[in-house]
């Protein structure tokens, strides 16, 4: 399978869209628990910038199958050196190392961006992403208990992270 990156442009996003709502009903990788609309991402989308805080599309195939972008922080000037990391891979293309191509690809990009840590939000019960943080040897920097409340169950967050 040949792998791509591209930045994510406008005509993008009702992909980056379908694809993060195929991750809401597994209840493994995002707190959303109904699908959101196109334009409800659209100000998030907007908040991207190649040369800062850039998305990116992950094609494989000619087709887009994940997305993965760093986002601000905390959104304050003091952690101008640290993003926030998300990936997202399309359902039909779970475990065939597109995950971690994408963190690759962002590892890669880290030095021109001028960041220097990465952490990531992460369910403690979302096995496949524990264990792509921890083998690009991502850290436990906090766990926040039964914070979230999804279908009736308690569900803890982790704060991965790793300094570069």
């Amino acid at each position: 399978m040949k792998v791509g990156f591209t930045y994510a442009t406008q005509d993008d996003l009702a992909s980056i869209v379908a694809i993060y709502n195929e991750a809401i009903p597994t209840r493994l990788s995002t707190a959303d628990l109904k699908p959101v609309s196109v334009a409800s991402k659209q100000a998030w989308f907007n908040s991207y910038n190649p040369k800062r805080r850039p998305l990116w599309v992950l094609y494989a195939d000619g087709r887009i199958v994940g997305w993965i972008g760093l986002e601000e922080f905390y959104g304050r000037p003091a952690y101008l050196h640290t993003a926030e990391v998300s990936i997202y891979i399309a359902n039909g293309f779970h475990r065939q190392g597109l995950g971690q191509a994408a963190l690759s690809h962002v590892i890669g990009e880290l030095p021109r961006l001028g960041i220097d840590t990465l952490v990531g939000f992460v369910f403690s019960h979302n096995a496949a992403s524990q264990g792509l943080f921890r083998k690009n040897r991502f850290e436990c920097w906090g766990h926040l208990p039964d914070v979230a409340s999804m279908d009736g169950k308690r569900c803890s967050l982790d704060i991965l992270g790793r300094k570069f």
